[in-house]
């Protein structure tokens, strides 16, 4: 899940800078995800107030990855669980690949323009 660093409930209130962080982490994302568990794609939502699925007055993304064969989209949202690995397994895998991002991969000291 990708949520922006300020708190906004309105997709127009976002300032340019911060559509691009957003994007730039959802990009980064995707690629560790590829790197690490190997999808064959991806489902890429976004949830936009309380009626919108946020639970709240605010916006996040979801990165789904997907594997030919797996259940669609919908149901895993839907609290259904279908989890071929213990998930501190697949915690480890991600926060071991995001570590492991170079600064430019990272966008820090110069990688990426502000």
């Amino acid at each position: 899940m990708i949520v922006p660093k300020r708190h906004s409930f309105d997709f127009d209130q976002l300032h340019h800078e911060e559509l691009e962080d957003l994007f730039f982490l959802l990009k980064t994302s995707i690629h560790v995800l590829k790197k690490t568990l190997k999808p064959h794609g991806f489902n890429i939502g976004i949830n936009i107030g309380v009626v919108g699925g946020a639970g709240e007055k605010h916006i996040h993304f979801h990165i789904v990855p997907r594997w030919t064969g797996d259940t669609n989209f919908m149901p895993v949202l839907g609290e259904t669980k279908i989890i071929p690995e213990y998930l501190e397994k697949t915690y480890q895998q991600l926060h071991s690949a995001f570590g492991d991002l170079s600064p430019l991969e990272k966008g820090q000291k110069g990688g990426r323009k502000k």
